[in-house]
């Protein structure tokens, strides 16, 4: 009996691929909470975590370690197994989103040319929304096996507000998809690195519909209505302790980590660095430039995230069905009909 043929080296540096970034995003997203504490001290004027090493360096590890520590509880009147899936569902999806992100141009290692890229998938934009849609399924699985009130409010409020704030996005993505002709984000990427504008010059409108929209979805501030604690007490992770809650608290930061490198490397060129030559330096280190490029990117976008949560005060819960259906989708399917409109009159 013949195995079938398998390119096991391709499958090895899949693995290690996945792994490093993986395990990059967990390190980052450990020091995103400690940076959003940072960012609010600043801007609160006052010192911040100080205390655990260092600068407070250490504080997102005794954070961690303080999690761990804590009992595991799982109510007596909860569906346990669908309390302990819900949690599990929010973190997966919120990593799958990283496959399809192109995170730098080709490295060549040993004669073998690795794409810095886990799935190069032509329809890479429609599984990140699939993906982000099953997120949803997290917090509606967690809340509703609570058995909790309260939780159930959230799940509910984090559901309809996904289902109208996807509608919206996915309507800015048309537009956006309507100039670059592809639904794959390598492409896309690609495309932006060698034309003359990065593609939020072409559509401006539909970066802003798109950036709130991904706020809505990450359930930030303004638009945490989920977590409202001044109306749901905690939210939909009100009966999560441990890790548990610990794996609904890093989803959230995983979530706004990823949406920043989907809007970096749909509209702000991904991993190309403007005025910048590939050509003249060795390709592995023209690779390593645009893993920092993008970066650089993420860390920009997340930081405008933080500003604004520190910002700007949570909606009313029909203020944020009001933006949504009332303004963001007309607004969208407009700039889809002006995108349009341009295209034609350029043929």
């Amino acid at each position: 009996m013949t195995l079938l043929s398998f390119d096991w080296a391709l499958v090895i540096e899949k693995l290690i691929l996945i792994v490093i970034i993986v395990l990059t995003t967990l390190l980052i997203t450990l020091y995103t909470t400690f940076g959003e504490r940072k960012v609010a001290a600043i801007l609160q004027d006052r010192p911040g975590p100080n205390r655990a090493g260092p600068f407070g360096l250490l504080q997102p590890l005794a954070d961690g370690l303080k999690l761990i520590m804590k009992e595991e509880i799982i109510p007596t009147s909860a569906s346990k197994w669908l309390f302990i899936l819900g949690p599990g569902i929010a973190m997966t999806a919120s990593l799958m989103t990283s496959a399809v992100i192109p995170w730098g141009t080709d490295i060549h290692i040993f004669g073998r040319t690795i794409a810095l890229q886990v799935a190069d998938v032509n329809i890479g934009i429609l599984y990140i929304f699939a993906v982000v849609s099953m997120g949803v399924y997290g917090i509606m699985i967690g809340g509703w096996a609570s058995n909790n009130k309260f939780s159930l409010m959230s799940a509910l409020r984090a559901a309809s507000q996904a289902i109208s704030y996807e509608i919206a996005m996915g309507l800015a993505l048309i537009a956006l998809l309507m100039t670059t002709g592809s639904l794959s984000l390598k492409t896309i990427v690609a495309d932006q690195a060698a034309g003359p504008w990065w593609n939020v010059v072409y559509q401006p409108l539909g970066f802003i519909i798109f950036f709130i929209c991904a706020m809505a979805e990450c359930n930030r501030t303004p638009f945490d209505l989920p977590e409202a604690e001044n109306e749901l007490n905690f939210g939909y992770h009100q009966e999560y302790s441990s890790m548990k809650l610990g794996f609904y608290l890093f989803a959230e930061y995983v979530n706004m980590i990823m949406s920043s490198a989907i809007m970096a490397s749909m509209y702000f060129g991904g991993y190309d660095l403007p005025f910048f030559d590939e050509t003249t330096v060795v390709p592995n280190i023209a690779a390593m430039i645009g893993v920092g490029t993008l970066l650089i990117k993420i860390v920009l976008f997340v930081f405008l995230f933080m500003w604004i949560r520190w910002t700007i005060p949570r909606f009313r819960y029909d203020q944020l069905m009001n933006l949504g259906w009332k303004t963001m989708i007309p607004l969208a399917l407009f700039n889809m009909l002006l995108t349009g409109a341009l295209i034609l009159a350029k043929l």
